[in-house]
């Protein structure tokens, strides 16, 4: 080399030449480290690409916001009572790179139920959960109220959770070639991975060009294994995601434990190519699954063609749930914190119905939930699918109430009545609560109880202000910050206040 420089005097070519092996040596130490993944520091401190139209290829399912309606015409709303969380997540990656999200990209529900709320609720000793109401004016549309409906059940101590027969659906497609998504995964995995024990069962499958089987019930403590597995995945050829699917549900119906969480975890970024693709038809397909006694979780990664739709529809309508993995505290938090909630169900096909007084109520609007909605004649169906409730769960509903300003003077001053109806896990009895909501505030009501009405109500008004939404009225982003601020409540692992933070990174961008 010094030979060709000295001959040549080219300078340009030194630089040249000190690059490429600058290049190389990038190149050996990248192989060397094959299989080992990215680690959590380099995870956490990756920038996600900036570029202006990085979401442009993105899809979500389309939301037709809830409207006030008059009780005089419509006096119950029923829906699906169902938890997911990935909005919230997913809204968070998008404006910490300096976007606004799309509309559709923000289910209001999910943003409020991202979060725990602290108030203590005493348990109900017939039921798998407890429902906690209350009563106050909104902060943000001054005539208007909000009732807060809390649905709480039991927490559970990982140690006594029930053993897990768990197939890991992993995406290796070349879709998946990118920092934030089949590498994230493998850490994210990881986590999960490093909390299972010897009475859990796990299998893998994998599904690029086709879908291949690479690990069949191994044993939960065999660590090493799994791990190794997971760690050397690669991705290439095209997404056949129904294939992959079909080769899971197979493998878990195999592996069926009747004293087990028999679960299908999905782990993609939804870019499904090759065979179904089309939403209506991946609802068909996988309802057709749930019926197997076969739940399923679905965690989305990536950036750029991720396909939220898809990913939905999987969980809305394969008795799943469905979070978004944008780094490794969401995974620690979905994976780890929130294990019995996500992977541990307590109470199946779960719904609720809203009746309201009409003496009192004059018209309502229920926050989010729009994609969740039902008739009555669907919530009076036993056969109805519907959602499904984990170990430890908080779903919270807010309803904005406009009030009759001249109330009659009756011996029932209930504004409301909420009829939640579910099956249980081991049987599927039909069973019913019903809790109304009295037009006044309760005797029992805390502190706590206020400041949780205060952050919900927060958290909503921030995703009317994303949708650029008529009800967000005159609220401005620093109202809604300071509400939030002032009720961070027992914030032990910072989310709340970190929802502050995103709330003024988004006052800045908008």
């Amino acid at each position: 080399m010094m030979n060709f420089m000295k001959k040549t005097k080219n300078y340009i070519s030194v630089v040249i030449v000190i690059c490429l092996c600058l290049g190389f040596a990038a190149c050996g130490a990248v192989n060397e480290n094959k299989g080992d993944g990215i680690h959590k520091e380099e995870l956490e401190m990756m920038p996600v690409p900036g570029e202006t139209n990085y979401t442009d290829n993105e899809q979500y399912s389309e939301i037709k916001q809830n409207q006030f309606v008059l009780t005089e015409k419509i006096d119950s709303q029923a829906f699906s009572l169902k938890v997911d969380t990935a909005a919230y997540s997913n809204i968070a990656r998008i404006i910490k790179n300096s976007k606004m999200p799309p509309a559709d990209a923000v289910r209001t529900e999910e943003l409020i139920n991202y979060f725990k709320y602290d108030a203590s609720v005493e348990m109900n000793q017939e039921h798998p959960f407890a429902v906690k109401t209350f009563i106050g004016e909104s902060p943000f549309a001054e005539g208007k109220h909000m009732a807060y409906i809390r649905v709480k059940t039991a927490d559970i101590d990982v140690s006594d959770l029930p053993p897990s027969n768990l197939t890991f659906l992993i995406d290796t497609s070349g879709s998946m070639l990118s920092y934030d998504k089949l590498p994230l995964l493998q850490q994210a995995f990881s986590l999960l991975v490093n909390n299972l024990s010897a009475k859990d069962t796990i299998s893998i499958v994998t599904y690029g060009g086709t879908s291949q089987v690479l690990l069949d019930s191994a044993d939960g403590a065999d660590k090493e294994q799994i791990l190794s597995i997971i760690n050397s995945l690669e991705a290439s050829g095209s997404t056949a995601g129904a294939k992959g699917i079909q080769t899971a549900y197979d493998l878990a119906k195999k592996n069926y434990r009747t004293d087990a969480n028999n679960r299908v975890i999905l782990a993609t970024d939804g870019d499904f190519n090759v065979g179904i693709s089309s939403t209506e038809e991946l609802k068909e397909f996988i309802s057709e699954k749930r019926n197997e006694g076969i739940y399923l979780s679905v965690l989305g990664f990536g950036t750029g063609n991720l396909r939220d739709d898809i990913m939905e529809t999987l969980a809305a309508n394969g008795d799943g749930n469905y979070s978004y993995i944008d780094n490794l505290t969401t995974a620690q938090k979905v994976l780890v914190e929130e294990m019995g909630a996500n992977m541990f169900v307590v109470a199946k096909d779960v719904k609720a119905n809203l009746k309201f007084n009409k003496d009192f109520v004059k018209e309502f609007r229920l926050v989010g939930y729009e994609n969740r909605l039902m008739s009555s004649e669907d919530f009076g169906n036993e056969n109805k699918d519907a959602g499904e409730l984990g170990a430890g769960t908080d779903v919270v509903v807010l309803v904005e109430l406009i009030l009759h300003e001249n109330a009659p003077v009756t011996d029932n001053n209930d504004l409301l009545n909420v009829c939640i109806r579910y099956k249980t896990v081991d049987d599927g009895t039909q069973m019913e609560l019903n809790v109304p909501i009295a037009n006044n505030v309760a005797d029992d009501t805390t502190a706590e109880d206020k400041s949780d009405f205060n952050f919900a109500c927060s958290v909503a008004a921030f995703a009317e202000f994303l949708r650029k939404s008529e009800f967000i009225g005159n609220a401005t982003a620093k109202d809604i910050a300071d509400l939030a601020r002032e009720n961070l409540g027992n914030d032990a692992k910072g989310y709340r206040i970190s929802f502050v933070d995103l709330i003024n990174k988004a006052a800045i961008i908008q």
